[in-house]
């Protein structure tokens, strides 16, 4: 090793990477707003659970909540395909002896659209309290309407979840 020259140490503090770490104060929130109509159910939820966890920035730190608003309007025109809708079904167990509920997604859908998509993208979140944070942070209506007009939410186009 006669070619081996140990670095000095103030010279190897200068040319140190440090990773970047946002402070909470730092953090922007935009407010998107996603027609779900004609959609399929999973590939809507996957990029609206990107958007709340704040993967889409550069910025994104697996440990703290960098995401933005997300609103989902037209809940109750989503689609799932290949019969799906009618084969998966919904378990909801109360904790009790017996409790176990269970349901076909197409009557999810039919009885409360809105909990049947929650329900979805709070699944491909984080468990426990980053991800409970980060789902308070998605509003979903079944209708076409919804009260957020004044937080100027931005369309944000999800062509490629369209039900082919």
């Amino acid at each position: 090793m006669s070619g081996f020259r140990r670095p000095v140490v103030g010279s190897l503090e200068r040319s140190l990477m440090r990773t970047y770490q946002p402070k909470a104060s730092e953090i922007t929130r935009a407010w998107h707003v996603i027609d779900a109509e004609g959609l399929v159910l999973g590939r809507l939820c996957t990029e609206v659970a990107r958007l709340l966890r704040g993967k889409h920035k550069p910025t994104f730190v697996p440990h703290m909540d960098s995401g933005d608003h997300v609103i989902i309007i037209n809940a109750s025109k989503i689609v799932m395909t290949s019969g799906k809708s009618e084969k998966s079904m919904v378990y909801t167990y109360s904790g009790y002896p017996g409790g176990l509920k269970s349901e076909t997604y197409q009557n999810l859908l039919d009885r409360k659209p809105a909990d049947a998509i929650t329900r979805s993208i709070a699944g491909m979140l984080p468990k426990g309290p980053l991800g409970r944070q980060m789902v308070k942070k998605l509003n979903v209506y079944a209708g076409p309407e919804h009260p957020h007009a004044a937080q100027s939410p931005v369309v944000f186009n999800l062509s490629a979840a369209k039900a082919r």
